[in-house]
């Protein structure tokens, strides 16, 4: 078996791992927004929505790594390079959405930004 062939399988499987990662994240979501529903917890639908971004960025990371590696290591062509490159940035675009969507902050904003000190007391 040659090297392109293995890097071939190497990149589908990471790619299926990413599916994977979605597929399973989603449901596990759904199973633990479903069981806290049932509890009468409250704002379920936010936590939900979490879990099932975080799989979903997971899923798209290493759906990303597959992409490079087939491309750079199999055929590291101009065009094929071009087109992971409109790739990634598509992807990076969603993940940074989804950053957004989940936490409340761009990926590069600082966890402490106020939100979590106690207000001081006069």
């Amino acid at each position: 078996m040659d090297f392109d062939k293995v890097i071939g399988y190497v990149g589908q499987v990471v790619d299926a791992v990413g599916v994977i990662a979605i597929v399973l994240g989603g449901l596990l979501a759904i199973v633990i927004a479903v069981s806290r529903q049932r509890r009468g917890e409250p704002d379920v639908y936010s936590q939900f929505r979490r879990l099932l971004g975080r799989s979903i960025l997971l899923g798209l990371e290493l759906l990303v790594a597959g992409d490079i590696i087939r491309t750079v290591a199999t055929q590291p062509t101009l065009g094929n390079i071009a087109v992971l490159a409109g790739i990634v940035l598509i992807r990076t675009f969603l993940s940074f959405s989804l950053e957004l969507e989940i936490t409340g902050r761009w990926p590069w904003q600082s966890a402490n930004r106020g939100e979590d000190r106690e207000p001081s007391r006069p």
